[in-house]
Formats: structure tokens, C-alpha cells, sequence
């Protein structure tokens, strides 16, 4: 079962959430927020594996409430369900820790392939989301990053854009986790980025896929 908390200042929003993600069979609603403060409380409490954050909530927002549950229980999945599509609210989300960003107007089923694919270790990020990231990774990048990469870092960031987990990739790659776990920091430092979600993106932008 995928341990679900919703985080959302509007009572109708969140019911309707509930309603819908409780008819999914591997989705248990464990808790509901109402805003950033209580969101950050109920994480440590029910140590949910995903929370759906709303960006804009009274007392604490959600990207506050993000960086820091992000701080504080890093194994927690952190989706931003926003109507929120700028860039200046994307690219702080995405800093503060949030490894997916949708819009509210996602469809039910977009939106429950969306959780499944965080717990798995891949993305969940609209359209407009990737745009906005790819755009600061292009104004904040040196053109040599990527060749500072050795021939195995670059194998794992290639796993890694498959969206697979560190236990994967050390299958595929016939190494320890350990080993991946080096190697994705490495990458993180060369690249200087701050996640997985940017590492992947870094990757496609260079077609280093395709290489």
C-alpha cells in the first residue's frame, strides 16, 4: 500500500481527492492537512510514503512546508498539486525538495499514475514544469558539465533517467547501491544540481540518452 497524505487549505479539494485516490486498491489516505504547519506536523506523525501539497496555504505554504519535511524525513515523495504554472513557482518547488509538480486540472488517472511513478523513483512533472527547469538548467550551465562525467557516472545518470531506483541501477550496472549512491552524488556535485529530477532533465537536454 502507498501511505497517502493530502495537504490542501480547501475542505472541497481535499474531499474530492479522498473520494476519487480511496478507489484505488494500492492507495491508503492516512491523513488530510489543511495547511503547511499541520502538513509538516502530520508528516512526522503518519510518515506517509507520498503527500499531495498544495502551493498556496494559509499559516505555512507549501513550499515552506516542503523544505522542511524534505529536511527533516527525505524518504518522503513530496507531489505539489497546484493551479500555479510560473516559473516562479515551479523552479522553488522543485528546489525546496518537491520531486513532482501537477496542475489541479490533471486528469484522476494522470494524477494516480503520477504517485505510483514517485514511489518508484520516477518524475511527475507537467509540461510547462520540465519547460521551466530545462530553461534554468540552460541559463546556469557550463557546456563542458557533462564531459566532466566519467564513463560510469554517465551510465548511471542514463539509469537514472529511466527513472529507476538505486537497487536497480545497481542490478543493471552490476555494482552495489553504495557505489550508486557515490556515483549519483558525484554527479549532482559536477552537475550542480540538487536532485535526481534535475540530473535526468541535464541528461535529456544533452542527449546524453542517445550518446
Amino acid at each position: 500500500m502507498i501511505r497517502v497524505l493530502i495537504a490542501d487549505d480547501h475542505h472541497v479539494v481535499r474531499r474530492g481527492l479522498v473520494f476519487f485516490l480511496k478507489t484505488q486498491k494500492d492507495l491508503d489516505i492516512v491523513g488530510e492537512a489543511k495547511d503547511g504547519q499541520e502538513a509538516v506536523r502530520m508528516a512526522g506523525d503518519l510518515k506517509p510514503d507520498i503527500i499531495l501539497m498544495d502551493l498556496m496555504m494559509p499559516v505555512m505554504d507549501g513550499i515552506q512546508a516542503t523544505r522542511e519535511i524534505k529536511k527533516n524525513y527525505p524518504d518522503i515523495q513530496i507531489l505539489m498539486l497546484t493551479s500555479f504554472s510560473d516559473q516562479n513557482h515551479v523552479i522553488p518547488a522543485i528546489e525546496a525538495g518537491a520531486a513532482g509538480y501537477q496542475l489541479k486540472d490533471i486528469e484522476p488517472d494522470e494524477l494516480v499514475s503520477g504517485i505510483r511513478k514517485l514511489l518508484s523513483g520516477e518524475n511527475s512533472l507537467h509540461p510547462k514544469a520540465t519547460n521551466h527547469l530545462l530553461t534554468r538548467i540552460t541559463k546556469q550551465e557550463h557546456p563542458h558539465k557533462i564531459h566532466e562525467l566519467t564513463k560510469r557516472e554517465k551510465d548511471v545518470l542514463i539509469e537514472l533517467t529511466k527513472g529507476k531506483s538505486n537497487k536497480e541501477i545497481a542490478s543493471s550496472l552490476y555494482i552495489t547501491e553504495k557505489t550508486v549512491k557515490t556515483h549519483i552524488s558525484n554527479i549532482f556535485s559536477k552537475l550542480e544540481v540538487s536532485d535526481r529530477t534535475q540530473a535526468a532533465l541535464y541528461a535529456v537536454k544533452h542527449q546524453l540518452t542517445k550518446n
